[in-house]
């Protein structure tokens, strides 16, 4: 599964870019200069390994933040997780997950309320498995759409706040949300 989300981010990122609107700077493969020199990279970006790109992407925006976990219980949910990571960060998607299950506990009836620390923990997967055995086959689709809502929002509320992003909302709103 991992393989197929990495090579379909590569695809969609492609290779080095350096748009002077967007503020992480260079980047190549989708990873950002910043992220490559945290994970030892010194060299041009220009020249950055694709395979260096896939490690990164499997550590950091996969087993790192315990999406393969998710991806055990609910494909779909750790796929969105995985991409959304991978452009707001980690720890904003799963505060995307964490605050669609708890608006859609009906009143913490079916499952406790998590905490809302961006971190997938014990506490967030056994509010995803409640969510699941209550709402069966449809929810985990319904719990999808919860957290592409807040994804999207989020991108306009970035393009509102800084209107260079303006460049990049319909990308984001084209290839970042099903």
């Amino acid at each position: 599964m991992i393989d197929d989300l990495i090579d379909a981010v590569i695809d969609r990122e492609g290779g080095y870019t350096n748009h002077r609107a967007d503020r992480a700077g260079a980047t190549r493969w989708g990873i950002t200069e910043a992220v490559a020199r945290a994970n030892g990279y010194a060299g041009d970006m220009r020249h950055f390994a694709r395979e260096a790109a896939v490690a990164i992407y499997r550590h950091i925006y996969w087993q790192r933040p315990r999406f393969d976990q998710v991806a055990t219980r609910a494909s779909l949910i750790a796929t969105e997780l995985f991409d959304t990571g991978v452009n707001m960060g980690s720890a904003v998607a799963t505060g995307f997950l964490q605050r669609a299950l708890n608006a859609l506990n009906r009143g913490a009836r079916d499952y406790p309320d998590v905490l809302l620390d961006g971190r997938v923990g014990p506490q967030t997967l056994a509010a995803l498995d409640g969510f699941l055995a209550t709402r069966g086959n449809g929810g985990e689709r319904v719990l999808l759409k919860a957290i592409e809502a807040l994804q999207g929002e989020r991108y306009l509320s970035l393009a509102e706040r800084r209107p260079a992003n303006e460049a990049f909302l319909y990308g984001w709103l084209a290839n970042r949300l099903s």
